[in-house]
């Protein structure tokens, strides 16, 4: 009898337990439904890029420009150190230390060369100042036996013709000698000159490398020109210059002083999207580090030349768009989102691209009355698409396909 009555009050208890169970299920799967309306107005026809902020103007914090001479033959250096980026500086202040390393070397090279050059430079001297010596006493002599031939000619007067045929001999070969001697010191002297001018020009070029290379090394510290922010420059790659880096004599630029009262948002946009771009189109822009500021900006250039993206076959093409406010809170390399105005339509039915299906080639929508309903479609932009046919304005839709597709008409 009490099993009975037991049994007689749990099964009503556990129907209705059952009951508000899969009331409760219910509710939830209706919360989860996710809907729709069809909307009315202005529709936009965007394209969406990401930038990144740069200055328009900047003052390039450079490496000494004495890099570039020629007697150094320098082709690249390392940066050393380098302050942080987004560190503000006064004019004058340490930016960045070049690595001094193989500087170091070409100087040790150069001081090799010039000791050797000043070495054959003054035995150059040397050689001459001895050798001209021996030169001018032997013309010395010379000159002594031209005038004892001169002598004894004029003593031969009284003798018979061939005692004064042989002094006059002696006397002109004495002269032809002594003009000899005469013309060779000449010839010596002028190629002493030109010996000594040669190792004094070797030396001198090296004297002159040797002062550039000090020079160039007592300006490896490197200084602000001016104040303001230090931005790191960036490489052909898009990477950025850092401690490590190497600079060239080509582009001696270590870090920039950007001009922040003008700003611009560099982008890069797809072979796609390129096209439907031009010059003075309006833009939307927000900045990811302030993601509750909207800022406007305009198109100014698009590039004409593709560029390939690394381990792609896809180009992009630079697109630079100028804002037109300024606020102190911008910085350069701060990345932006730009929405840009294509387009404008007045007074078109819209809806978003997740409530739209399709079966073969037909497009339709799911409706919250239970209608699968074919609908034709015009432009669309990256979130919305436009209803020409098939619904009207405030209808409400599925965003997803519905379970229950079976009583769909």
């Amino acid at each position: 009898m009490k099993r009975k009555t037991l049994i007689s009050i749990l099964v009503p208890v556990i129907l209705i337990g059952g009951l508000i169970l899969y009331s409760m299920l219910s509710g939830k799967q209706k919360e989860l439904i996710l809907e729709t309306q069809v909307q009315y107005g202005q529709f936009e026809i965007v394209v969406n890029i990401v930038g990144e902020l740069q200055a328009i103007n900047e003052t390039e914090i450079n490496a000494p420009a004495a890099l570039r001479s020629r007697n150094l033959r320098i082709q690249s250096v390392q940066i050393q150190d380098l302050i942080a980026e987004g560190t503000i500086v006064d004019s004058g202040d340490w930016v960045a230390t070049l690595d001094r390393s193989e500087v170091d070397n070409s100087l040790k090279d150069i001081l090799d060369n010039f000791e050797r050059e000043t070495t054959i430079y003054e035995n150059a001297k040397l050689d001459s100042t001895m050798t001209l010596r021996g030169l001018r006493n032997n013309l010395i002599s010379l000159e002594f036996v031209v005038e004892e031939r001169k002598i004894a000619l004029d003593q031969s007067k009284f003798e018979p013709p061939a005692v004064i045929r042989q002094a006059e001999i002696a006397y002109e070969r004495a002269v032809r000698e002594y003009t000899q001697a005469e013309n060779n010191y000449a010839l010596k002297v002028q190629q002493s000159e030109a010996t000594i001018r040669e190792a004094e020009i070797n030396m001198e070029r090296y004297r002159r490398s040797k002062d550039e290379m000090e020079l160039v090394l007592s300006q490896f510290d490197i200084f602000a020109p001016a104040a303001g922010m230090v931005i790191y420059k960036k490489e052909a790659s898009g990477q950025k210059r850092t401690a490590g880096s190497t600079i060239t004599t080509r582009d001696l630029a270590v870090a920039a002083l950007p001009n922040l009262e003008d700003l611009n948002s560099m982008t890069y946009a797809n072979e796609i999207d390129v096209g439907k771009l031009k010059q003075g189109q309006k833009v939307r822009m927000v900045v990811d580090a302030f993601p509750d500021k909207t800022f406007t900006g305009t198109i100014i250039s698009v590039g004409n030349m593709g560029q390939e993206i690394p381990n792609s076959n896809a180009k992009v093409y630079e697109v630079e768009i100028i804002l037109n406010e300024r606020d102190p809170i911008l910085r350069p390399s701060m990345t932006t989102h730009n929405e840009i105005i294509i387009e404008i339509l007045e007074d078109v039915l819209f809806i978003p691209l997740e409530t739209v299906f399709s079966d073969d080639s037909a497009k339709f929508v799911y409706t919250i009355d239970r209608r699968k309903q074919e609908v034709k479609l015009g432009r669309s932009n990256e979130n919305h698409v436009i209803v020409e046919e098939g619904l009207e304005k405030g209808e409400r839709l599925y965003l997803s396909i519905p379970t229950d597709l079976e009583i769909f008409e």
